[in-house]
């Protein structure tokens, strides 16, 4: 197995690493302390990273995009991942994938000026009593002629603030199974601006300062049919088919964090005295460095492999849920040994590193839990043995 880059590979973490610390760095204390990104800010560092060809580059080729592959696109979210997460998501912004599965008609309307730097768009599923059990989603779509009613609310949408249309998952019926009714899914466009369709703020949240959610509301909100994303029922395979690696691209923004906190605490280590040396030739600190190194190698290692299987179709449901509990839990442990390593001024502003700390904590959360991590990787390795 080759583990060394290609000449492209290394020119792309080269260029993002570059566009990261020389246009997002300098304007992460201001949105850390201000908790607002200016859209005129997000203009000015957007066209910079459609200059250089930074920009939807996760989208294929064919639709505008750079059409990176998978390990090259997780190499490049790993360098995005070093800086706040408000200014890389929305200033060098990633369209959904799911945007190339609409119609002809639909990629010119939704996905074209997604590329272009003209629109954003957010993904709505989760609901207040539906996050992990999306099946237990409660908003309803019903058919009413040649249109569709929306009704119902979903929370915790990230960016639904500035984005121009949402991609909304809405149950569209029932179907028995062993363990009872379960819903049938069904992905729809709506626009901003549609009546009965209203976007209000979301919840004040500890990690990812400016980076903002929403909650959306639906109350007898119509839409064209020709608003449907695939197939009546079909929103969770579409969703499978082009969202799957969303997991990975979680991790790989854990993995450029953590080397973030771990090159200042190797810095700080061997800077820093007391007791009339430098406090990285304590074994207490210098064994922190060793775990924390140990562990971000294995999460690396784990969310490549997956990857570089994701390109090659041999991918499994366990091989993403494992790189992505590895690489979250990693960087809960990265970060707080690396401000346990710095004392008292770990926890100042004047470093990253308090902001790694708290953003580290929804990593865990979103995109699956550990916990559905685990039950995941769980339910592989048990499933050839049941009878």
């Amino acid at each position: 197995m080759d583990f060394s880059l290609t000449e492209e590979q290394q020119m792309i973490v080269d260029t993002t690493r570059a566009f990261v610390e020389n246009e997002l760095y300098p304007h992460e204390a201001e949105v850390e302390r201000t908790g607002i990104l200016e859209m005129d800010r997000i203009k000015e560092i957007q066209a910079k990273a459609i200059e250089i060809g930074l920009y939807a580059a996760n989208i294929p080729e064919e639709f505008g995009g750079a059409g990176l592959d998978t390990l090259t696109w997780l190499l490049y979210e790993k360098e995005l991942g070093r800086a706040n997460y408000a200014l890389h998501w929305t200033c060098v912004a990633r369209p959904s994938n799911i945007l190339c599965a609409g119609t002809p008609e639909q990629r010119k309307k939704y996905l074209e000026p997604c590329v272009a730097g003209e629109t954003w768009d957010c993904l709505a599923m989760t609901e207040p009593g539906a996050g992990s059990d999306l099946r237990g989603m409660k908003a309803t779509a019903k058919r009413d002629g040649a249109d569709w009613v929306l009704n119902g609310n979903k929370h915790f949408i990230s960016h639904a603030d500035i984005a121009d249309f949402s991609i909304v998952f809405m149950k569209t019926g029932e179907q028995e199974t062993p363990r009872g009714k379960r819903a049938l899914i069904t992905a729809f466009f709506v626009d901003k601006g549609t009546p009965g369709f209203e976007v209000r703020d979301g919840y004040r949240n500890v990690s990812h300062r400016g980076y903002t959610n929403a909650i959306l509301e639906f109350d007898n909100c119509r839409i064209p049919a020709e608003n449907m994303l695939g197939e009546e029922h079909k929103g969770f395979e579409v969703a499978n088919s082009w969202l799957g690696a969303t997991r990975l691209q979680v991790g790989a923004t854990c993995l450029g964090r953590a080397d973030r906190a771990f090159a200042h605490s190797v810095e700080y280590a061997a800077d820093r005295e007391q007791f009339g040396q430098a406090i990285g030739k304590f074994q207490g600190v210098s064994f922190k460095l060793a775990d924390m190194a140990t562990e971000m190698k294995a999460a690396e290692l784990m969310i490549l492999e997956a990857g570089w299987k994701y390109d090659h179709g041999t991918v499994t449901d366990a091989d993403m849920a494992m790189a992505k509990l590895k690489a979250t839990e990693m960087l809960a442990f990265v970060a707080d040994e690396a401000i346990q390593i710095h004392g008292g001024m770990g926890l100042m502003e004047e470093l990253p590193l308090e902001r790694i700390w708290r953003d580290a904590r929804i990593e865990r959360i979103w995109e699956g839990t550990s916990e559905i991590q685990r039950h995941i990787i769980s339910r592989e390795l048990l499933r050839p043995l049941e009878s």
